[in-house]
């Protein structure tokens, strides 16, 4: 399969290197001082499994690439509009397009059915950009659970044991693009399952961004530092009551108690992607992480106290460091 990798940081990068291990004719669309380490050395990926050394083909531009068998988008959710004006040179006719992006998906009201069928998520898509230009036929969803870094250009650090990616299809359906993706990427040792409900793996991913990210924010510090402080850790635990809550009332009921998901952070010494933003000078997700999950308990009633407390402050840290303006 020809396969494209559109932002091969850290995820991006951990996944291209999974891709060209298992076979496929892998390409990325990068930028910057990834882009010339890429095309000057080749990508790195150092994983507990062993080292993967690959040299996919690495452009800023897509039009360099070429129509794709499959594209799968791993930047950080403010450049999609972006990536969705410039990424027509990589779609033929049956392309789909899979987002491995955090938080709350630009397609996620696509194919939902109801009354909320259709709906947009302006925070996600202004103008409905991506919606235009990609469309909802086009998108598989994706979830991954990997701890990753770019120490430097050109090199994955991943310090997780184990990953793992989950591919949905918005309509719920075994789809035969998703299932070869989902081979395209096991070929190269990482699991990778198809989801009949990518919306629930959607909000279980979403628990742990929500109980890590705004407080590792705050506290600059990685989630293991951060939660050996008793008091900090019970309002983590606060806040994944209000997001199981939030997530039950969006008809996507999540299982597991709200410590156990706490005690497994707590000894990962990882600093969560939303910190790395913040300390390299990216543009941060609040927005798909924290404040659309926020707007969707407030449209349903759902109190979430802690929750908007420790977002509020996010944010504030993400403006003040000039990383997040958010639109009123």
């Amino acid at each position: 399969m020809r396969i494209c990798i559109y932002g091969p940081g850290a995820i991006g990068g951990h996944l291209a290197g999974r891709l060209a291990k298992g076979g496929a004719e892998v390409s990325v669309v990068a930028r910057g001082a990834q882009l010339a380490a890429i095309q000057e050395r080749g990508l790195t990926v150092r994983t507990a499994d062993g080292t993967i050394e690959c040299r996919p083909r690495a452009a800023a531009d897509p039009a360099e690439l070429g129509p794709q068998d499959a594209v799968v988008v791993c930047t950080k959710v403010p450049a999609l509009p972006a990536v969705a004006r410039a990424i027509a040179p990589l779609l033929g006719p049956e392309t789909p397009v899979a987002f491995v992006t955090n938080g709350i998906p630009w397609w996620y009201f696509a194919s939902h059915g109801g009354a909320e069928e259709g709906q947009r998520v302006p925070e996600v898509d202004p103008g409905d950009v991506v919606w235009n230009a990609v469309g909802p036929a086009r998108a598989i969803g994706g979830v991954v659970y990997s701890a990753c870094s770019v120490p430097e250009p050109g090199v994955i650090e991943v310090t997780s044991k184990s990953s793992k990616l989950i591919l949905g299809e918005p309509d719920g359906s075994r789809s035969a693009r998703a299932g070869a993706l989902a081979g395209a990427f096991k070929a190269g040792g990482i699991a990778c399952s198809v989801s009949e409900d990518i919306r629930t793996d959607v909000w279980a991913k979403l628990l742990n961004n929500l109980s890590n990210g705004p407080i590792c924010v705050l506290t600059r510090r990685n989630m293991r530092d951060t939660f050996r402080d008793g008091a900090i850790r019970e309002a983590a635990v606060q806040v994944v009551r209000e997001g199981l809550a939030i997530a039950a009332a969006m008809g996507r009921p999540v299982g597991g108690a709200a410590e156990e998901r706490i005690n497994l952070s707590a000894d990962i010494p990882h600093k969560p992607s939303i910190l790395q933003d913040l300390e390299a000078g990216r543009p941060m997700e609040v927005d798909a992480l924290f404040q659309v999950p926020l707007r969707l308990a407030r449209e349903r009633g759902v109190p979430a106290p802690m929750l908007e407390l420790v977002v509020a402050m996010a944010a504030q840290a993400a403006a003040a460091a000039g990383l997040y303006r958010r639109e009123e």
